[in-house]
Protein backbone atom coordinates (compact mmCIF):
# COMPACT_ATOMS: atom_id res chain seq x y z
CA UNK A 1 0.00 0.00 0.00
CA UNK A 2 2.95 2.31 0.60
CA UNK A 3 3.61 2.48 -3.15
CA UNK A 4 0.06 3.24 -4.32
CA UNK A 5 1.04 6.78 -5.25
CA UNK A 6 3.36 5.35 -7.92
CA UNK A 7 0.49 3.77 -9.87
CA UNK A 8 -0.39 5.34 -13.20
CA UNK A 9 -3.96 6.57 -13.61
CA UNK A 10 -4.78 3.82 -16.09
CA UNK A 11 -3.36 1.16 -13.77
CA UNK A 12 -5.26 2.57 -10.78
CA UNK A 13 -8.52 2.73 -12.75
CA UNK A 14 -7.99 -0.87 -13.85
CA UNK A 15 -7.51 -2.01 -10.25
CA UNK A 16 -10.58 -0.07 -9.14
CA UNK A 17 -12.66 -1.66 -11.87
CA UNK A 18 -11.50 -5.10 -10.74
CA UNK A 19 -12.37 -4.31 -7.13
CA UNK A 20 -8.72 -4.45 -6.06
CA UNK A 21 -8.28 -0.79 -5.10
CA UNK A 22 -10.48 1.75 -3.32
CA UNK A 23 -10.60 5.24 -4.78
CA UNK A 24 -10.05 6.77 -1.36
CA UNK A 25 -6.89 4.74 -0.74
CA UNK A 26 -5.28 5.96 -3.96
CA UNK A 27 -6.22 9.56 -3.23
CA UNK A 28 -4.85 9.37 0.32
CA UNK A 29 -1.58 7.90 -0.97
CA UNK A 30 -1.14 10.87 -3.29
CA UNK A 31 -2.08 13.33 -0.53
CA UNK A 32 0.53 11.76 1.74
CA UNK A 33 3.16 11.97 -0.98
CA UNK A 34 2.44 15.68 -1.49
CA UNK A 35 2.64 16.34 2.26
CA UNK A 36 6.00 14.59 2.44
CA UNK A 37 7.63 16.05 -0.66
CA UNK A 38 6.09 19.46 -1.25
CA UNK A 39 8.39 21.26 1.22
CA UNK A 40 11.40 20.46 -1.01
CA UNK A 41 9.89 20.18 -4.51
CA UNK A 42 7.45 23.12 -4.16
CA UNK A 43 5.26 22.09 -7.08
CA UNK A 44 2.03 23.69 -5.86
CA UNK A 45 0.98 27.29 -5.34
CA UNK A 46 -1.58 25.99 -2.86
CA UNK A 47 -2.48 22.60 -1.41
CA UNK A 48 -5.59 22.10 0.75
CA UNK A 49 -6.10 18.43 1.70
CA UNK A 50 -9.47 19.13 3.35
CA UNK A 51 -10.80 20.74 0.15
CA UNK A 52 -9.50 17.79 -1.86
CA UNK A 53 -11.28 15.30 0.40
CA UNK A 54 -14.55 17.26 0.28
CA UNK A 55 -14.39 17.40 -3.50
CA UNK A 56 -13.57 13.70 -3.70
CA UNK A 57 -16.63 12.75 -1.66
CA UNK A 58 -18.87 14.43 -4.23
CA UNK A 59 -16.96 13.55 -7.42
CA UNK A 60 -19.27 11.98 -10.00
CA UNK A 61 -18.69 8.52 -11.39
CA UNK A 62 -17.02 8.72 -14.78
CA UNK A 63 -14.05 7.85 -16.94
CA UNK A 64 -11.58 9.41 -14.49
CA UNK A 65 -12.92 7.59 -11.39
CA UNK A 66 -11.67 10.04 -8.72
CA UNK A 67 -8.22 10.43 -10.30
CA UNK A 68 -6.07 13.18 -8.74
CA UNK A 69 -5.01 15.87 -11.24
CA UNK A 70 -2.74 18.90 -10.98
CA UNK A 71 -3.84 22.11 -12.67
CA UNK A 72 -1.36 24.68 -13.94
CA UNK A 73 -2.15 28.06 -12.43
CA UNK A 74 -3.01 29.77 -15.70
CA UNK A 75 -6.22 27.72 -15.86
CA UNK A 76 -9.18 28.99 -13.83
CA UNK A 77 -10.65 27.00 -10.95
CA UNK A 78 -13.80 28.17 -9.19
CA UNK A 79 -12.84 26.71 -5.81
CA UNK A 80 -9.22 27.94 -5.72
CA UNK A 81 -7.37 31.12 -6.58
CA UNK A 82 -5.95 31.56 -10.07
CA UNK A 83 -2.97 33.90 -9.83
CA UNK A 84 -1.24 33.23 -13.19
CA UNK A 85 2.21 33.30 -11.59
CA UNK A 86 1.96 37.06 -10.97
CA UNK A 87 1.54 39.24 -7.86
CA UNK A 88 -0.85 41.36 -9.92
CA UNK A 89 -3.47 38.62 -9.62
CA UNK A 90 -2.76 37.56 -6.02
CA UNK A 91 -5.89 36.11 -4.41
CA UNK A 92 -7.95 36.26 -7.62
CA UNK A 93 -10.91 33.84 -7.43
CA UNK A 94 -12.58 33.07 -10.75
CA UNK A 95 -16.33 32.58 -10.92
CA UNK A 96 -16.07 29.35 -12.92
CA UNK A 97 -13.72 26.56 -13.90
CA UNK A 98 -11.89 26.69 -17.21
CA UNK A 99 -13.67 24.48 -19.74
CA UNK A 100 -10.96 21.79 -19.62
CA UNK A 101 -11.20 21.60 -15.83
CA UNK A 102 -15.00 21.50 -15.87
CA UNK A 103 -14.96 18.52 -18.25
CA UNK A 104 -12.45 16.45 -16.28
CA UNK A 105 -14.29 17.17 -13.03
CA UNK A 106 -17.52 16.03 -14.69
CA UNK A 107 -15.71 12.78 -15.51
CA UNK A 108 -14.77 12.27 -11.84
CA UNK A 109 -11.32 13.87 -11.59
CA UNK A 110 -10.31 15.54 -8.34
CA UNK A 111 -8.20 18.70 -8.53
CA UNK A 112 -5.36 18.28 -6.05
CA UNK A 113 -4.21 21.89 -6.29
CA UNK A 114 -2.83 24.60 -8.55
CA UNK A 115 0.67 23.95 -9.84
CA UNK A 116 3.41 26.54 -10.13
CA UNK A 117 3.80 28.40 -13.42
CA UNK A 118 6.30 31.00 -14.51
CA UNK A 119 4.98 34.56 -14.67
CA UNK A 120 1.96 34.44 -17.03
CA UNK A 121 3.45 31.18 -18.34
CA UNK A 122 6.22 33.11 -20.04
CA UNK A 123 8.90 34.74 -17.90
CA UNK A 124 10.00 34.83 -14.23
CA UNK A 125 10.34 31.28 -12.79
CA UNK A 126 8.68 30.13 -9.59
CA UNK A 127 10.31 28.17 -6.73
CA UNK A 128 9.79 24.63 -8.08
CA UNK A 129 12.76 22.24 -8.11
CA UNK A 130 13.37 19.26 -10.37
CA UNK A 131 12.74 16.00 -8.45
CA UNK A 132 15.51 14.30 -10.43
CA UNK A 133 18.01 16.80 -9.01
CA UNK A 134 16.75 19.48 -6.65
CA UNK A 135 19.38 22.02 -7.67
CA UNK A 136 18.18 21.85 -11.30
CA UNK A 137 15.31 23.63 -13.00
CA UNK A 138 12.23 21.52 -13.76
CA UNK A 139 11.81 23.58 -16.91
CA UNK A 140 8.95 25.91 -17.61
CA UNK A 141 6.48 27.28 -17.84
CA UNK A 142 4.60 24.14 -16.68
CA UNK A 143 7.14 23.77 -13.88
CA UNK A 144 4.91 22.57 -11.06
CA UNK A 145 2.90 20.19 -13.23
CA UNK A 146 6.01 18.39 -14.51
CA UNK A 147 7.57 18.20 -11.05
CA UNK A 148 4.38 16.98 -9.35
CA UNK A 149 3.97 14.17 -11.88
CA UNK A 150 7.65 13.19 -11.83
CA UNK A 151 7.65 13.05 -8.02
CA UNK A 152 4.54 10.81 -7.89
CA UNK A 153 2.33 13.46 -6.27
CA UNK A 154 -0.31 13.11 -9.00
CA UNK A 155 -0.54 10.70 -11.95
CA UNK A 156 -1.14 13.49 -14.44
CA UNK A 157 -1.50 17.25 -14.71
CA UNK A 158 -2.40 20.01 -17.13
CA UNK A 159 0.24 22.16 -18.78
CA UNK A 160 0.18 24.81 -21.49
CA UNK A 161 2.64 25.61 -24.27
CA UNK A 162 3.44 28.79 -26.20
CA UNK A 163 7.01 27.85 -27.17
CA UNK A 164 8.14 24.75 -25.25
CA UNK A 165 6.31 24.87 -21.95
CA UNK A 166 4.95 21.29 -21.90
CA UNK A 167 7.55 19.32 -23.81
CA UNK A 168 10.69 20.81 -22.27
CA UNK A 169 9.73 20.49 -18.55
CA UNK A 170 8.40 16.98 -19.11
CA UNK A 171 11.70 16.00 -20.73
CA UNK A 172 13.76 17.69 -18.02
CA UNK A 173 11.82 15.82 -15.31
CA UNK A 174 11.87 12.45 -17.09
CA UNK A 175 8.15 12.07 -17.79
CA UNK A 176 5.75 12.17 -20.75
CA UNK A 177 4.50 15.48 -22.14
CA UNK A 178 1.76 15.79 -24.77
CA UNK A 179 1.07 19.02 -26.66
CA UNK A 180 -2.02 18.29 -28.77
CA UNK A 181 -2.88 19.74 -32.13
CA UNK A 182 -3.65 23.44 -31.71
CA UNK A 183 -7.14 23.98 -30.34
CA UNK A 184 -7.97 20.35 -29.54
CA UNK A 185 -8.54 21.21 -25.87
CA UNK A 186 -10.72 24.35 -25.48
CA UNK A 187 -8.96 27.37 -23.97
CA UNK A 188 -11.98 29.10 -22.43
CA UNK A 189 -10.97 30.00 -18.88
CA UNK A 190 -7.23 30.06 -19.61
CA UNK A 191 -5.16 33.20 -19.21
CA UNK A 192 -4.28 33.30 -22.90
CA UNK A 193 -1.15 35.16 -23.95
CA UNK A 194 -0.64 34.32 -27.63
CA UNK A 195 -3.80 33.63 -29.62
CA UNK A 196 -1.86 31.87 -32.38
CA UNK A 197 0.27 29.66 -30.14
CA UNK A 198 -1.15 28.89 -26.70
CA UNK A 199 -2.11 25.21 -26.44
CA UNK A 200 -3.39 23.22 -23.45
CA UNK A 201 -1.88 19.77 -23.00
CA UNK A 202 -1.03 17.13 -20.44
CA UNK A 203 1.92 15.75 -18.49
CA UNK A 204 1.94 12.18 -17.18
CA UNK A 205 4.19 9.21 -16.46
CA UNK A 206 2.83 7.20 -19.39
CA UNK A 207 1.59 7.98 -22.88
CA UNK A 208 -1.71 6.28 -22.05
CA UNK A 209 -2.29 8.56 -19.05
CA UNK A 210 -1.47 11.68 -21.08
CA UNK A 211 -3.95 10.59 -23.75
CA UNK A 212 -6.64 9.74 -21.19
CA UNK A 213 -6.63 13.16 -19.53
CA UNK A 214 -6.39 15.07 -22.82
CA UNK A 215 -9.14 13.02 -24.44
CA UNK A 216 -11.58 13.74 -21.63
CA UNK A 217 -10.66 17.45 -21.56
CA UNK A 218 -11.02 17.81 -25.32
CA UNK A 219 -13.95 15.47 -25.85
CA UNK A 220 -11.87 13.42 -28.30
CA UNK A 221 -11.37 9.66 -28.58
CA UNK A 222 -7.59 9.28 -28.59
CA UNK A 223 -7.66 5.51 -28.41
CA UNK A 224 -5.44 3.32 -26.28
CA UNK A 225 -1.76 3.97 -27.06
CA UNK A 226 -0.83 0.72 -25.31
CA UNK A 227 -2.50 -1.37 -28.02
CA UNK A 228 0.07 -2.87 -30.37
CA UNK A 229 -0.19 -1.26 -33.83
CA UNK A 230 -0.84 -3.44 -36.86
CA UNK A 231 2.39 -2.37 -38.54
CA UNK A 232 5.70 -0.69 -37.82
CA UNK A 233 6.08 3.05 -38.52
CA UNK A 234 8.25 4.95 -40.93
CA UNK A 235 10.17 7.40 -38.72
CA UNK A 236 11.99 10.48 -39.92
CA UNK A 237 14.97 11.50 -37.80
CA UNK A 238 14.67 15.28 -37.88
CA UNK A 239 17.46 17.11 -36.15
CA UNK A 240 15.54 20.28 -37.15
CA UNK A 241 16.80 23.79 -37.92
CA UNK A 242 17.76 24.08 -34.23
CA UNK A 243 20.38 21.31 -34.25
CA UNK A 244 23.14 23.84 -33.58
CA UNK A 245 21.72 24.13 -30.05
CA UNK A 246 22.01 20.38 -29.31
CA UNK A 247 24.26 19.55 -26.37
CA UNK A 248 26.79 16.72 -26.59
CA UNK A 249 24.42 14.34 -24.78
CA UNK A 250 21.63 15.02 -27.28
CA UNK A 251 23.94 14.54 -30.24
CA UNK A 252 25.02 11.19 -28.76
CA UNK A 253 21.39 10.21 -28.15
CA UNK A 254 20.52 10.77 -31.81
CA UNK A 255 23.60 8.85 -32.94
CA UNK A 256 22.36 5.74 -31.13
CA UNK A 257 18.57 5.97 -31.27
CA UNK A 258 18.02 4.59 -34.78
CA UNK A 259 19.35 1.14 -33.87
CA UNK A 260 16.73 0.14 -31.26
CA UNK A 261 13.95 1.56 -33.44
CA UNK A 262 15.14 -0.51 -36.38
CA UNK A 263 15.35 -3.62 -34.17
CA UNK A 264 11.70 -3.01 -33.23
CA UNK A 265 10.83 -3.10 -36.93
CA UNK A 266 10.60 0.61 -37.76
CA UNK A 267 11.95 2.08 -40.96
CA UNK A 268 14.19 4.97 -39.93
CA UNK A 269 15.26 7.64 -42.42
CA UNK A 270 16.74 11.11 -42.21
CA UNK A 271 14.13 13.82 -42.81
CA UNK A 272 15.15 17.45 -42.52
CA UNK A 273 12.72 20.32 -43.00
CA UNK A 274 13.12 22.46 -46.14
CA UNK A 275 15.02 25.74 -45.74
CA UNK A 276 11.76 27.73 -45.75
CA UNK A 277 11.08 26.50 -42.21
CA UNK A 278 14.18 28.32 -40.95
CA UNK A 279 12.01 31.47 -41.00
CA UNK A 280 10.18 30.29 -37.87
CA UNK A 281 13.16 31.24 -35.71
CA UNK A 282 12.69 34.90 -36.58
CA UNK A 283 8.89 35.13 -36.70
CA UNK A 284 8.00 33.10 -33.60
CA UNK A 285 9.13 35.82 -31.15
CA UNK A 286 7.28 38.48 -33.14
CA UNK A 287 4.04 36.52 -32.90
CA UNK A 288 4.55 35.39 -29.31
CA UNK A 289 5.49 38.78 -27.90
CA UNK A 290 3.28 40.86 -30.18
CA UNK A 291 0.16 38.86 -29.43
CA UNK A 292 1.01 38.63 -25.72
CA UNK A 293 1.36 42.41 -25.50
CA UNK A 294 -2.08 42.87 -27.06
CA UNK A 295 -3.56 40.26 -24.69
CA UNK A 296 -2.06 42.00 -21.66
CA UNK A 297 -3.53 45.39 -22.39
CA UNK A 298 -5.10 45.65 -18.93
CA UNK A 299 -1.89 44.80 -17.09
CA UNK A 300 0.17 47.21 -19.21
CA UNK A 301 -2.33 50.01 -18.68
CA UNK A 302 -3.15 49.44 -15.01
CA UNK A 303 -0.48 47.30 -13.33
CA UNK A 304 2.73 47.77 -15.31
CA UNK A 305 4.84 48.02 -12.14
CA UNK A 306 3.72 44.51 -11.16
CA UNK A 307 5.33 42.96 -14.23
CA UNK A 308 8.87 41.65 -14.00
CA UNK A 309 11.47 43.69 -15.87
CA UNK A 310 12.06 40.83 -18.30
CA UNK A 311 8.41 40.39 -19.20
CA UNK A 312 7.77 44.13 -19.49
CA UNK A 313 10.71 44.47 -21.88
CA UNK A 314 9.48 41.60 -24.09
CA UNK A 315 5.96 43.01 -24.23
CA UNK A 316 7.23 46.47 -25.11
CA UNK A 317 9.46 44.94 -27.78
CA UNK A 318 6.47 43.05 -29.17
CA UNK A 319 4.42 46.23 -29.43
CA UNK A 320 7.32 48.07 -31.06
CA UNK A 321 7.39 45.61 -33.98
CA UNK A 322 4.12 47.09 -35.21
CA UNK A 323 0.97 45.60 -36.72
CA UNK A 324 2.38 45.03 -40.25
CA UNK A 325 5.29 42.94 -38.92
CA UNK A 326 2.93 40.91 -36.74
CA UNK A 327 0.57 40.29 -39.66
CA UNK A 328 3.44 39.15 -41.88
CA UNK A 329 4.79 36.85 -39.16
CA UNK A 330 1.33 35.31 -38.75
CA UNK A 331 1.18 34.83 -42.52
CA UNK A 332 4.50 32.94 -42.40
CA UNK A 333 2.97 30.66 -39.76
CA UNK A 334 0.02 29.90 -42.02
CA UNK A 335 2.16 29.21 -45.09
CA UNK A 336 4.41 26.80 -43.25
CA UNK A 337 1.52 25.09 -41.47
CA UNK A 338 0.07 24.35 -44.91
CA UNK A 339 3.47 23.16 -46.19
CA UNK A 340 4.32 20.86 -43.29
CA UNK A 341 2.41 17.68 -44.29
CA UNK A 342 4.30 17.55 -47.60
CA UNK A 343 7.59 18.20 -45.77
CA UNK A 344 7.04 15.00 -43.77
CA UNK A 345 6.90 13.03 -47.01
CA UNK A 346 6.04 9.37 -46.43
CA UNK A 347 7.01 9.45 -42.74
CA UNK A 348 4.36 8.61 -40.15
CA UNK A 349 6.15 10.72 -37.54
CA UNK A 350 9.28 12.77 -37.05
CA UNK A 351 11.66 12.16 -34.16
CA UNK A 352 13.46 15.25 -32.88
CA UNK A 353 15.07 16.42 -29.62
CA UNK A 354 12.78 17.45 -26.78
CA UNK A 355 15.34 19.92 -25.41
CA UNK A 356 18.96 20.88 -26.07
CA UNK A 357 20.16 18.56 -23.30
CA UNK A 358 19.82 17.93 -19.58
CA UNK A 359 18.05 20.41 -17.30
CA UNK A 360 20.34 23.33 -16.47
CA UNK A 361 21.61 23.70 -12.93
CA UNK A 362 19.89 26.46 -10.95
CA UNK A 363 16.28 27.62 -10.72
CA UNK A 364 16.66 31.06 -12.30
CA UNK A 365 16.32 29.88 -15.92
CA UNK A 366 13.91 27.26 -17.24
CA UNK A 367 15.93 26.32 -20.32
CA UNK A 368 15.96 26.95 -24.06
CA UNK A 369 12.83 26.14 -26.17
CA UNK A 370 14.94 25.86 -29.33
CA UNK A 371 13.57 22.41 -30.16
CA UNK A 372 9.94 23.25 -29.38
CA UNK A 373 8.84 26.57 -30.85
CA UNK A 374 8.91 25.19 -34.42
CA UNK A 375 6.29 22.53 -33.71
CA UNK A 376 4.15 24.84 -31.57
CA UNK A 377 4.05 27.35 -34.44
CA UNK A 378 3.11 24.57 -36.89
CA UNK A 379 0.13 23.57 -34.67
CA UNK A 380 1.09 19.88 -34.80
CA UNK A 381 0.83 17.25 -32.03
CA UNK A 382 4.04 16.53 -30.10
CA UNK A 383 4.84 13.95 -27.44
CA UNK A 384 8.05 13.69 -25.43
CA UNK A 385 8.99 10.33 -23.91
CA UNK A 386 11.91 9.52 -21.59
CA UNK A 387 15.15 8.48 -23.32
CA UNK A 388 17.62 7.73 -20.55
CA UNK A 389 19.94 10.17 -18.80
CA UNK A 390 22.78 12.47 -19.70
CA UNK A 391 26.30 12.70 -18.26
CA UNK A 392 25.04 14.53 -15.19
CA UNK A 393 22.48 11.83 -14.42
CA UNK A 394 19.53 14.06 -15.37
CA UNK A 395 16.75 12.86 -17.70
CA UNK A 396 16.75 13.17 -21.48
CA UNK A 397 13.74 12.94 -23.77
CA UNK A 398 12.92 12.45 -27.43
CA UNK A 399 10.05 14.23 -29.15
CA UNK A 400 7.59 12.55 -31.49
CA UNK A 401 5.90 14.92 -33.98
CA UNK A 402 2.87 14.12 -36.14
CA UNK A 403 0.56 15.84 -38.58
CA UNK A 404 -2.04 18.30 -37.30
CA UNK A 405 -5.22 16.48 -36.34
CA UNK A 406 -3.48 13.11 -36.34
CA UNK A 407 -3.19 13.02 -32.55
CA UNK A 408 -4.47 9.49 -32.05
CA UNK A 409 -1.84 7.99 -34.35
CA UNK A 410 0.90 10.27 -32.98
CA UNK A 411 0.21 9.04 -29.45
CA UNK A 412 0.23 5.42 -30.58
CA UNK A 413 3.57 5.89 -32.35
CA UNK A 414 4.92 7.71 -29.29
CA UNK A 415 4.20 4.64 -27.20
CA UNK A 416 5.87 2.50 -29.89
CA UNK A 417 8.99 4.67 -29.65
CA UNK A 418 8.94 4.65 -25.85
CA UNK A 419 8.75 0.85 -25.77
CA UNK A 420 11.50 0.46 -28.39
CA UNK A 421 14.04 2.67 -26.65
CA UNK A 422 13.28 1.77 -23.03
Amino acid sequence: MADLHELSATAAIGRMGAGKLAIGDYLEACLSRIAAREPVVRAFTRFDPDLVRRRARHAPAGALRGMPVGVKDVLDTADQAAEYGSPIWAGHRPFADAAAIAWVRAAGAVVMGKTVTTEFATRKPGPTANPAGLSHTPGGSSSGSAAAVADFMVPFAFGTQTAGSIIRPAAFCGVVGYKPSFGMIPRLGMKVMSESLDTIGTIARSVADAALLAGVAGGVDLGDPDLKPGRAPRIGLCRSPSWKHAAVETQALFDRIAAPLARAGATVVDCELPAAFDALEGVHPIVMNGESARSMGWELANARAGLSDGLRERLEWGLAQGAPALAEAQAVFRRLQDAFPAAMGECDILLTPSAPGEAPDGLEWTGDPAFNYIWTALHVPCVTVPAGTGPGGMPLGVQIVGRRGDDRATLAWAQYVAAAIS
